[in-house]
């Protein structure tokens, strides 16, 4: 009998109630947090009293009878980080769907009970070791790497808490992640390794230090890019009802961000829903390697009719996986599908333990449970060798999907407390086929003030219209604001009765909205637009406006702006001038120029020099 079997200790069922079982005999030995089982099935202890125990089981518990046994793990739900992890998909708690799936027996159904390893213990990865014998070693330092998909080098970090020197380690060649690899010495205690560790899922791994958000995560989005910027190291909340584009912007996010890995967490979705993802995940391929995207993302699938103590347990799965791949020094991206059917199983959880419900029912410590997912978020300083900054980040968008798209239930109110960036998904542009759909006067980003240096560094020039990045949406919000201002005097006496200048206003907010809001994720060209053609795509659109404001308090009339041709093009920028190839947006920039003066000169208003 080993250690682990030793340490085992076993209890009795005395009471079912939905996925919640009552246990006795395991008062004294278990700790909050803890594992059980039970007929095969996982479960976690969430309640000690000084009679019995109640825990959560992770699967239905159909079939079960009072007093079977349960066996208490004597450990918490944890991941198991280490090669393997890319390319792969799991449910919420870390069982591999496809390994599972060709055991099974149910045709194409998960079997409860199932228990397989979260990582192959067979495969064999190619070690090659970057320390030696004698080197003193401490947490997070790189043992060696293994090349895990063609897009990322696996890093073999030392565990949290360890430290001391190398008595051993194995030479480059292939091994099983089981196999040892190398050992510590501190003082007279030796210990073995190998290539996985485990940490459990509601504890936050540490760092040395956190640092300030310093640079935009790219997604190829206009309407966020600009207006509602995100940092690497964010948080954001994307709230919209059925059918406003919150999983098509969670799938552009993951093809196109400029993180180095991405978590995909699918939580209580509709199952055809997660199958439809599942299925264009394997098939995209990433477009800056040309490579398969699974090579660099990891996906975890919760369905709807799955219990919803797994699904509880998802959210945390992908971010301590996110955790870990920034121990490495990577950009990590956690994208949750969404964080209301998470913040659903709270509830139902929650009723069966009769707690007193708040606001519509949800538990009164669902704000700090969302907040201990949002605050694992940030750009940290992992443990490395001294001397040296080896930062990573983890950045966090979760979907939240109220019921009817009403932004003030608990859910997204309470979400909205902990979030620095908040993407609004407006049903009425979504029905208009405006997407994204975000919603320009509902949504606000806090990060501008962190990464305006960062575009300030990467400005484009143009003498004509002198202004950064930073100053380009101050300038683009305005003139939407100032549309929304117009809108009810507008519905009063009719646009065409307006002063010329407010019709200039509806004019170039119109623009704004037909041509740079607007973004097709299926067009070839647009749906990825790179920070060079942001910014001249924005001065070309807010140029007309400097020099249109001019014409117009100079006595012009607004059809002789409109008549311009270049604002045609500008309409189509988006689709017809590829990333590579703004030679065509300078050559608007002049054409525009020529026009106007060509409008003055016929006019008889060129200025006097």
């Amino acid at each position: 009998m080993n250690e682990v079997q030793r340490k085992k200790q076993f209890g009795f069922v005395s009471s079912i109630n939905g996925s919640l079982i009552e246990i006795k005999g395991l008062e004294n030995q278990v700790r909050l947090s803890d594992l059980v089982r039970v007929n095969n099935i996982l479960g976690e202890v969430i309640q000690i009293y000084s009679d019995h125990v109640i825990a959560q089981l992770f699967e239905n518990t159909n079939n079960l009878k009072l007093n079977q046994k349960v066996t208490s793990l004597q450990e918490p739900l944890s991941m198991e980080l280490g090669p393997g992890l890319l390319g792969t998909i799991f449910d919420g708690i870390q069982r591999p769907l496809e390994a599972t799936l060709l055991q099974s027996t149910t045709g194409g159904f998960l079997e409860r009970g199932a228990d397989l390893p979260s990582l192959s213990r067979t495969k064999k990865w190619l070690f090659k070791p970057l320390k030696k014998v004698d080197d003193s070693v401490n947490t997070g330092h790189v043992i060696g790497f293994v090349q895990e998909t063609p897009l990322i080098k696996h890093k073999i970090l030392v565990p949290v808490g360890v430290s001391g020197t190398l008595t051993y380690i194995a030479e480059e060649g292939e091994y099983t992640i089981v196999d040892e690899l190398y050992r510590v010495k501190s003082g007279s205690n030796e210990k073995t390794f190998n290539m996985f560790q485990k940490w459990p899922i509601t504890k936050n791994r540490p760092y040395k230090s956190r640092s300030y958000p310093h640079e935009p995560l790219i997604t190829g989005i206009r309407t966020i890019d600009l207006l509602f910027p995100i940092v690497k190291g964010g948080t954001v909340a994307v709230p919209g009802g059925f059918g406003t584009g919150k999983t098509v912007i969670q799938q552009s996010l993951a093809k196109w961000c400029d993180a180095d890995v991405i978590v995909f967490v699918g939580c209580g979705e509709r199952g055809n829903e997660i199958a439809d993802v599942l299925k264009q995940f394997t098939e995209i391929i990433d477009p800056k390697s040309g490579r398969p995207l699974l090579e660099r993302i990891v996906l975890i699938a919760n369905t709807s009719n799955m219990p919803v103590s797994a699904r509880e347990a998802s959210i945390f799965s992908g971010v301590t996986i996110g955790e870990y791949y920034r121990d490495m020094g990577y950009d990590v991206a956690v994208l949750a599908d969404s964080t209301s059917r998470w913040a659903e199983s709270l509830r139902e959880i929650s009723g069966l333990l009769e707690e007193m419900p708040a606001e519509e029912g949800y538990p009164a410590y669902l704000p700090s449970k969302i907040s201990s997912f949002y605050e694992r978020a940030g750009v940290v300083n992992i443990y490395s060798d001294e001397d040296s900054s080896n930062f990573g980040s983890l950045t966090i968008i979760g979907s939240v999907s109220p019921p009817s798209g009403d932004f003030s239930e608990p859910v997204t109110s309470t979400t909205k407390r902990f979030v620095q960036a908040f993407w609004a998904l407006d049903a009425n542009l979504a029905y208009s086929k405006h997407y994204p759909a975000i919603n320009w006067l509902k949504s606000y980003s806090k990060y501008p003030d962190f990464i305006s240096d960062w575009w300030y560094e990467r400005d484009v020039y143009w003498p004509e219209i002198d202004i950064d990045w930073n100053e380009c949406r101050k300038e683009i919000n305005n003139i939407l604001s100032q549309e929304n201002e117009l809108k009810n005097v507008t519905q009063l006496v009719g646009e065409e009765n307006l002063p010329e200048d407010q019709q200039f206003i509806l004019f170039i907010s119109k623009l704004i909205r037909n041509s740079f809001l607007i973004q097709n994720a299926f067009d070839p060209i647009d749906c990825f637009t790179d920070i060079k053609k942001l910014i001249e795509f924005t001065k070309i659109i807010l140029l007309l406006y400097h020099e249109g404001q001019q014409l117009i308090a100079q006595g012009y009339l607004i059809d002789d702006i409109k008549d311009i041709k270049v604002v045609d093009y500008i309409l189509r920028i988006g689709q017809s001038v590829p990333n590579d190839q703004l030679a065509e947006i300078e050559q608007l920039r002049k054409d525009l120029s020529y026009e106007i003066e060509s409008l003055k000169l016929i006019h008889g208003a060129l200025k006097k020099k």
